[in-house]
């Protein structure tokens, strides 16, 4: 039996305190405007990868300020053999809206590792 197949990054979040804000910097900064656009989340393809701004939900410090998610194809397989492997559970795979689910594990000395699952976005052809 192989192992599920990684496909590469997919997302890396940033968590803001103030949504409107980072739209329009981020807009301006990279020159584009976001493809999903709601007070939850605010998604730009930045070069067929995604850059997403989350609302910040306390004024603590942010540890992790970035939280980055691997494309998969199987989510579930993988958090599984990733958990099989040591990994403990942080967030099991979540339906977030269609057929979007994501998930994220703690690797063997604490690092979050996101997975994602995302069938609508797809990189740019060459």
């Amino acid at each position: 039996m192989s192992p599920a197949k990684f496909l590469g990054l997919r997302t890396t979040i940033y968590l803001v305190p103030d949504m409107d804000a980072a739209k329009s910097w981020y807009s301006n900064v990279f020159g584009t405007v976001p493809y999903f656009d709601e007070p939850f989340y605010i998604g730009f393809n930045i070069g067929g990868y995604e850059l997403g701004l989350q609302p910040q939900q306390t004024e603590n410090p942010k540890v992790p300020s970035v939280l980055s998610y691997w494309g998969v194809e199987d989510i579930r397989a993988v958090y599984d053999r990733m958990i099989s492997a040591g990994a403990r559970p942080h967030e099991e795979p979540t339906n977030v809206g269609g057929e979007l689910m994501v998930a994220t594990v703690y690797d063997p000395w604490d690092n979050v590792v996101g997975l994602i699952y995302n069938p609508e976005f797809k990189l740019p052809e060459d």
